[in-house]
């Protein structure tokens, strides 16, 4: 709820990432309002419209400053309804909104299901998709990435630790993460927040993995606040999807067998 102290926070973040190189920045979900509300009207108070509030106004300001692409989790407000969004800015501002298609707990009390599907934005970077934290349980928030061309897969996220996890295991979503980036050749960049918030614990551990699978930076600590970076070539995640002579992850889809997710708007021969 600490609206302005948490943009002015991320503002200073995004500031020392830029001066360690980074192009692309990706901010935890809710970044600017926090995760746990008490109430729908307290949720409404800490929302904004997109693109026209604070937040996106002064990220897309820092973007355009230094050339940067920049990903962030917002309490977006469209109407009278609340979605728990990602906004996409690109250093010419506002590119796109992702809307969290698969609301975690009592996020289902204030938030709208996302209605806008799984976005892919070209840029002059790369292609790139998002997803939000629990998105990334389901397979199909990653795969429909991947069939519409996504090179990465930003994910602003508030993990929280999972029942049966042995205390100093690795977050369950990491597995995941590098599980997703594995099976469809695509970078993904998980942005955790660490702490506690009004009792909830949260698992930190940011990462950034290959399309091979494999982390390239992090995970970052569970506790303390820390930037991951990593240099890559979005590129590769397209050049590099034929893995032997005989096989290329999403070619080798049997779309005969199981269903072509159709509605995705994928067509054939896209990737």
């Amino acid at each position: 709820g600490e609206l302005a102290t948490n943009l002015a926070h991320s503002l200073d973040l995004i500031q020392q990432a830029v001066a360690r190189g980074a192009k692309l920045v990706v901010l935890p979900e809710l970044a600017s309002s926090g995760y746990v509300f008490k109430s729908r009207e307290e949720a409404f108070a800490a929302s904004e419209t997109i693109p026209g509030g604070p937040a996106v106004t002064a990220w897309s300001e820092i973007a355009a400053e230094h050339g940067l692409h920049l990903v962030a989790g917002i309490c977006e407000r469209d109407g009278a309804k609340l979605y728990n969004s990602a906004v996409l800015i690109g250093p010419k501002g506002y590119i796109g909104t992702f809307r969290k298609v698969h609301l975690w707990n009592e996020e289902n009390l204030y938030f709208e299901p996302g209605n806008l599907g799984f976005p892919v934005y070209h840029t002059e970077i790369g292609r790139i998709g998002m997803a939000i934290c629990y998105d990334g349980w389901f397979p199909e928030s990653y795969r429909l990435n991947a069939l519409q061309g996504a090179d990465i897969v930003c994910v602003p996220t508030n993990w929280v630790p999972i029942p049966g996890q042995v205390p100093g295991r690795e977050a369950m979503a990491n597995i995941l993460a590098m599980a997703a980036a594995h099976s469809n050749s695509i970078f993904i960049a998980c942005a955790d927040r660490v702490g506690v918030e009004r009792g909830q614990p949260f698992e930190g551990q940011s990462l950034i993995v290959s399309y091979t699978g494999w982390p390239v930076a992090g995970p970052a600590s569970r506790d303390k606040e820390e930037i991951v970076i990593a240099d890559v070539a979005l590129g590769e995640a397209r050049r590099a999807r034929n893995w032997n002579a005989f096989n290329q992850v999403l070619r080798d889809r049997r779309s005969d067998v199981y269903d072509e997710m159709l509605g995705s708007e994928v067509k054939r021969g896209w990737y």
